[in-house]
């Protein structure tokens, strides 16, 4: 990884970005030119002029949007403390994740209200696109990295004390919509406006059906944590992967799914309707080592994260620069096509379309830099706002 780590610098007002290779909705343009003004892009196009920042050899994408992470940096969202929730986006921000939304663990009830009211207050600030809560509406079965002992039924009671907790910023629900009360607990999950995704499930084919007729529009993590395809017993994949109203999940770290098994994904879906997330734990940024995964504890080694007791895979060490990368130098997706995974399709899924997920003028100056031979990450802006990688283009670049 070439990414040099600097303090946040703001580019000049009306500054532009000249000579990379831009990823817009329309096609990759090459030796492109954007502007940027304030916390926006300005402008896309036009000759160059003194003073352009360039950046030959480069190719620039919209910032990534992870819909499910739960920790990064050797902290934990799920931690319920607010310095934690801080380093863990910040550690992301500094991969290109420019828009984050905090994933919890199974917990008890009233623990995990607790943080979803520390990581509202994050939300509120605009660290955060919102809560995901997952667990601890799930099968025992399929439970995971998520305590046995604190799981339970779907209740649509509890399931809105956890929504309430979240002060309006709950933006998605992973159940098991076999489960009692599940497809009840959809059908309300939508009716508020909060995504209601099917995961960690032991649901069958017509079950997982009717979960998506109730409203349910997200397959978390698919294929991790549910039944595989049987030719008699499609399962709940078929079901989620067939219907057009589903966006579908995938970690793309080379240990949660082989390769072929994300092209089979992409082949059924198309890209408009894959998400590809981190699915991350504390460990994200760090190295091996023990990390807590809210009440459990997790080994890391060589980058793979176990839980302690059992050994089951305990979430990713997978950052989505790394995830980039993969998609186009491992499964062979265009640039444009890893760009939707990245950015488009969860940008959109929350609703955040008007602001964020493509580079068109207008939208959030939220940019990843990526070396244009490698796909390494080389520089990364927020809102307008140089977060790592500056010194790369202030100095050297400068036309």
């Amino acid at each position: 990884m070439t990414t040099a780590r600097n303090r946040s610098a703001a580019p000049p007002r009306g500054t532009a970005l000249v000579g990379a290779r831009l990823v817009l909705p329309g096609g990759v343009v090459e030796n492109g030119r954007l502007t940027v003004e304030g916390t926006t892009i300005a402008g896309l196009g036009g000759d160059r002029q003194p003073g352009d920042v360039d950046l030959t050899g480069f190719t620039v994408v919209p910032g990534f949007v992870d819909l499910h992470v739960h920790g990064g940096g050797g902290a934990s969202y799920a931690s319920g403390v607010a310095e934690e929730a801080l380093r863990a986006a910040r550690t992301h921000l500094e991969h290109g994740t420019t828009t984050t939304m905090a994933s919890t663990v199974t917990g008890e009830i009233d623990e995990v209200c607790r943080q979803a009211a520390v990581l509202s207050e994050l939300v509120e600030d605009g660290v955060l696109a919102g809560i995901h809560f997952e667990g601890p509406f799930i099968s025992h079965n399929r439970c995971g990295a998520h305590r046995p002992d604190l799981l339970r039924d779907p209740d649509p009671t509890l399931v809105r004390k956890l929504v309430d907790a979240a002060r309006g910023h709950a933006r998605m629900v992973t159940l098991a919509p076999e489960l009692p009360g599940g497809l009840e607990s959809v059908r309300m999950l939508a009716d508020l406006g909060v995504i209601a995704a099917v995961g960690h499930t032991d649901s069958d084919y017509v079950k997982t059906l009717e979960a998506i007729e109730a409203g349910a529009t997200v397959a978390t993590h698919l294929f991790n944590a549910m039944p595989g395809i049987q030719h008699r017993a499609p399962g709940p994949i078929v079901a989620l992967l067939e219907d057009e109203r589903v966006t579908v999940e995938l970690i793309n770290d080379g240990v949660h799914l082989h390769p072929s098994v994300l092209d089979l994904a992409y082949g059924t879906a198309g890209a408009e309707r894959v998400a590809l997330i981190t699915d991350a734990m504390g460990a994200a940024g760090m190295g091996d080592g023990l990390y807590p995964l809210g009440p459990l504890q997790v080994r890391v080694e060589n980058g793979v994260a176990r839980l302690v007791e059992g050994g089951s895979i305990a979430g990713s060490t997978l950052t989505l620069d790394v995830s980039f990368q993969r998609s186009v130098t491992v499964n062979g997706l265009t640039l444009n096509q890893a760009v939707q995974s990245l950015s488009t399709v969860p940008a959109r899924l929350l609703g955040l379309s008007d602001s964020i997920g493509s580079l068109e003028a207008g939208k959030n100056a939220d940019l990843v830099v990526l070396d244009s031979d490698t796909y390494d990450l080389v520089a990364v802006m927020r809102r307008g706002e140089w977060i790592v990688g500056a010194d790369r283009f202030t100095k050297a670049h400068a036309a």
